[in-house]
């Protein structure tokens, strides 16, 4: 059942948010809500993941999503963001970079743009912004994945270095928000998200890290799951109704490698299907446009998978959907 979810998800999410950028034909971009508009709060790396969605689809054969959907999708937000890609923020365009990249087609100019952000200043790692203030794991790591998966595992190695040794919690083993300059010095911003784990986890295993890979799985199913469960919290709304679905993509990737060790293997199969389970057991139909389309919610606590709220939010559906692909991934490899 596991596809059939995963293909409700996507169509679902293309039907309810998806639009042409600007009304030109032959683009796509999806509204960042429902009640929304398209033209306003667009986000950009909302729908660099909405394309990783996308790819996920398409490459499991889903007759949801064909290939000429993926390339009006990366022209819409070229469009949208005024004919080029780079933008402000380092994060948002490394999202953007893996997922073209996993699209087989590559966003040309972003990897000059991410090597900019990388600098010796507090010992390396790689700035958010363009404002040059804040180091954090949310750029730094997937940086780090995209110059692991074409190739540069030599500076992809210096990034992990960095953040396992200013970053990773010596407690937990989990990767902390980031450094930001506060008076003159980097000072750190002890805040853990899910979202963080995920590219790291995934560096790791591009670079052979068993052990670090395994050390952190065991650290997301100890401390970011509900009490008893092998269900992954998530973050409320807004940038971080995305945030558990990252994680999950990625818990997939290791749950399907076999240089991990069988039982944390297992663990991490466990996590990707009670997530997935939790969001899709949350969900609502509703009537859109006089077609029936599923909702859900942005949270996997009992009290937050339900009602879904009035106002659905293009990042809480694109964390279950990915959550769903990541379940549909695991089962078809079983």
């Amino acid at each position: 059942m596991t596809a059939p979810r995963a293909d409700e998800a996507a169509r679902s999410v293309l039907t309810l948010f998806g639009a042409r950028a600007l009304g030109l034909p032959g683009t796509h971009l999806a509204h960042t809500s429902r009640p929304g508009r398209v033209h306003r709060d667009w986000h950009y790396w909302w729908q660099a993941h909405l394309l990783d969605c996308m790819v996920d689809a398409h490459g499991r054969g889903s007759p949801v999503v064909a290939e000429r959907l993926i390339r009006r999708h990366l022209r819409g937000i070229r469009v949208r963001n005024w004919g080029r890609l780079r933008n402000g923020f380092y994060d948002d365009m490394a999202w953007l970079a893996l997922a073209a990249h996993r699209a087989g087609r590559p966003a040309r100019g972003l990897e000059r743009a991410l090597r900019g952000a990388i600098t010796d200043d507090w010992g390396g790692g790689a700035f958010w912004s363009t404002d040059r203030d804040f180091k954090n794991t949310a750029a730094t790591a997937p940086i780090a994945l995209y110059l692991a998966r074409t190739g540069d595992r030599v500076a992809a190695g210096r990034l992990l270095d960095w953040l396992l040794a200013h970053l990773a919690d010596p407690d937990t083993g989990l990767l902390r928000d980031g450094l930001r300059r506060v008076d003159g010095r980097p000072t750190l911003v002890p805040h853990v998200f899910t979202y963080n784990q995920g590219p790291v986890l995934a560096v790791m295993l591009e670079l052979g890290r068993v052990d670090d890979a395994t050390r952190l799985l065991g650290a997301i199913g100890t401390r970011l799951t509900h009490p008893g469960t092998a269900v992954l919290r998530t973050h409320g709304g807004g940038d971080g109704g995305l945030f558990t679905g990252i994680l999950v993509r990625y818990l997939a990737l290791a749950a399907r490698d076999p240089r991990i060790p069988a039982d944390a293997r297992a663990a991490a199969a466990d996590l990707v299907g009670a997530t997935a389970e939790a969001l899709w057991s949350g969900r609502e139909v509703r009537g859109w446009r006089h077609r029936p389309v599923t909702v859900f919610p942005q949270d996997t606590t009992p009290a937050g998978a339900g009602p879904v709220a009035d106002t659905v939010e293009l990042a809480a559906q694109l964390q279950a959907w990915l959550a769903l692909e990541a379940a549909a991934v695991l089962r078809r490899s079983a």
